[in-house]
């Protein structure tokens, strides 16, 4: 592609040049415009028809080199999305470029091949056609109602995945800081995703999500910031936030892209019905992963801002969860910021079962 756009350059340039050494001839030679007339007519039709050719031979290259890029790169294109959203949207983007495409080369054709049809010549005769209402119509009513189809249908979709999630949804919450992604679940008790304050974020405690414990849904949360885990087939609501600056949440495979924007959380929601090993078997490379990466430039080691994302099939993920430990089972100093009255169910995640009983047994003891 590169050589292609080099030599389309260059040719443009050797055209300029000539054009503007030929021009130079003419302009020394002027001795008034009956002079020119006899004395340059032969020169003046030569140059207009190398210009007239060099013109549409420039395009000719041009369209070819357009053609030719795109099968190229094509082998380079994302396989079909792993979503359904995905692929709605993979299939009015080629819409709108078939459409684009269509106007590109219609117009250029004719830009393009006017100056050869309409070179210079000393017997014909200007014509002027300074106005026609049924025309300036057609040519502003039809380009606005394509591109008016467009964006509706454009529209449409992204109103459709920018909806509320459906209820049964798999809530997981995403969070992006200098350099790396976390991501926080709904433990398998209650699986619903506990309250956080950014005020309680605190790295030398280990709290870097800033989880609320005053929120008895926070108890059985767990965490993991090596792979994000989410089911096959089962819509999955992303909560996203940043803690420092602007980050960018892209999967991909899947066409989701959502900014992570500190102060203020996003969400998207998509469902995913390829698993990994599904793609690995459509593209024949068992080394394939899903990749959560960040697309917005966020630091100096921004372009290593990756999460390797796992699609489960549905009893493989809740096989997994099952076999995750909570957040606070694996920093059980964090009992000290449960209020008293949720102590005795906390004390669940921190304690055997039989400790847990004896606590509740003192505690009601204590209560009479």
């Amino acid at each position: 592609m590169v050589v292609v756009i080099g030599i389309l350059a260059l040719l443009f340039l050797v055209l300029t040049v000539l054009v503007i050494g030929k021009t130079q001839d003419l302009l020394k030679g002027v001795k008034g415009e009956e002079a020119i007339e006899d004395e340059n007519a032969n020169d003046v039709d030569k140059a207009n028809d190398w210009n007239a050719i060099g013109l549409f031979v420039f395009w000719i290259i041009s369209a070819v080199g357009v053609v030719w890029s795109y099968f190229d790169a094509k082998k380079d294109f994302l396989p079909e999305a792993s979503s359904p959203h995905g692929r709605e949207t993979d299939y009015w983007f080629w819409v709108s470029m078939a459409v684009i495409m269509l106007a590109f080369f219609v117009v250029n054709t004719l830009l393009f091949y006017f100056p050869f049809k309409y070179k210079y010549n000393k017997d014909s005769k200007a014509t002027f056609y300074p106005h026609n209402n049924k025309l300036e119509v057609i040519w502003t009513v039809i380009p606005a109602l394509i591109m008016a189809g467009l964006v509706f249908t454009g529209l449409r979709v992204w109103n459709k995945v920018m909806d509320d999630a459906p209820e049964d949804a798999e809530v997981v919450e995403i969070m992006g800081r200098q350099f790396a992604w976390a991501v926080r679940y709904p433990g398998v008790d209650d699986n619903e995703l506990g309250n956080y304050d950014f005020r309680l974020m605190d790295d030398a405690s280990g709290n870097s999500f800033g989880i609320d414990y005053t929120d008895p849904k926070s108890f059985d949360d767990f965490t993991n910031g090596t792979e994000m885990h989410i089911p096959k087939g089962k819509p999955v609501l992303l909560k996203i936030r940043a803690r420092d600056v602007l980050h960018s949440v892209f999967i991909p495979h899947m066409r989701v892209k959502m900014d992570a924007v500190p102060g203020m959380p996003t969400k998207f929601w998509f469902v995913a019905d390829k698993s990994t090993e599904d793609m690995r078997a459509e593209l024949n490379n068992p080394d394939f992963n899903y990749e959560i990466a960040c697309t917005e430039v966020c630091g100096r080691s921004h372009f290593g801002m990756k999460l390797i994302l796992v699609v489960d099939e549905p009893e493989d993920y809740e096989a997994w969860k099952k076999e995750q430990t909570p957040f606070l089972t694996q920093n059980p100093g964090f009992i000290e910021k449960v209020p008293a009255n949720l102590k005795a169910r906390a004390l669940k995640y921190t304690q055997g079962e039989e400790e847990v009983a004896l606590v509740t047994e003192v505690t009601e003891e204590v209560v009479e």
